[in-house]
C-alpha cells in the first residue's frame, strides 16, 4: 500500500520561495505519476497545482503557476518535490500530493494529508 507524507511548508512573505516534498512508503515510486493539489482556508473545493508522469512523461501545471512552481521528482529517493517561488497570498492553502499508476491525465488513487504553506507579510 502506497503511503505519502508531505513536508517543507510553513510561513513564507510574499516574494519568497518554498520547496514541497512529497515521499513515497510502501511500494517504489517508479510507476506512479503524481499530482499536486492544493486547498485554500475556508474553500470546499481543491484546486489542481499539477502533474509530473512517471519514467520521463511529460509534466503538467496550472494556469497560474506556470513561471513559478515546478514539479520534479526523484525515484531513488521515492521523492517528488514542488519548487515555488514567487509565492503570492493567493497561494496560501494546504498543499497534497497524490498518486495514480494511470497517468496525469486520470484520477489520483492515494493521498498524502498535505502541508500548510502560508504566504503572508
Amino acid at each position: 500500500q502506497l503511503q505519502l507524507v508531505e513536508s517543507g511548508g510553513g510561513l513564507v512573505q510574499p516574494g519568497g520561495s518554498l520547496r514541497l516534498s512529497c515521499v513515497a512508503s510502501g511500494t517504489p515510486l517508479d510507476f506512479f505519476a503524481i499530482g499536486w493539489f492544493r486547498q485554500a482556508p475556508g474553500k470546499e473545493e481543491r484546486e489542481w497545482v499539477g502533474c509530473i508522469s512517471s519514467r520521463s512523461g511529460p509534466t503538467y501545471l496550472a494556469d497560474d503557476v506556470k513561471g513559478r512552481f515546478t514539479i520534479s521528482r526523484d525515484d531513488t529517493r521515492n521523492t517528488v518535490y514542488l519548487q515555488m517561488s514567487g509565492l503570492k497570498p493567493d497561494d496560501t492553502s494546504l498543499y497534497s500530493c497524490a498518486a495514480t499508476r494511470t497517468s496525469c491525465l486520470g484520477g489520483m488513487d492515494y493521498w498524502g494529508k498535505g502541508t500548510l504553506v502560508t504566504v503572508s507579510s
